[in-house]
């Protein structure tokens, strides 16, 4: 079962982020068997909003959270909350996985 890990970046941040992009998108290169789906969360006027939402494939909550552990943001302390919730696929690019 699919599980929706949203991260949260702590305030004033941004800079952090912008540092360890390169590190924190080849970590998602060398797990992207994991990935359905990823990306950082903007505004309406597409600056960084401070967070992303990863879905990722996995058996439980647990292993969602081991995940989000080894990316690189976490390590480098950007996130300020993780919110992981287990999720039912119902359309996937126009398909019913239902």
């Amino acid at each position: 079962m699919p599980y929706i890990i949203e991260t949260f970046d702590k305030p004033n941040s941004l800079s952090l982020r912008k540092e360890n992009r390169d590190a924190h998108l080849r970590f998602l290169d060398e797990h992207k068997a994991a990935l359905i789906a990823c990306g950082a969360k903007l505004n309406d006027d597409g600056t960084d909003q401070g967070g992303g939402l990863y879905i990722v494939a996995v058996e439980s909550a647990e292993e969602a959270r081991a995940f989000i552990e080894q990316d690189p943001f976490f390590k480098i302390g950007l996130f300020g909350d993780i919110r992981i919730t287990r999720w039912r696929k119902a359309y996937v690019d126009g398909v019913c996985k239902l």
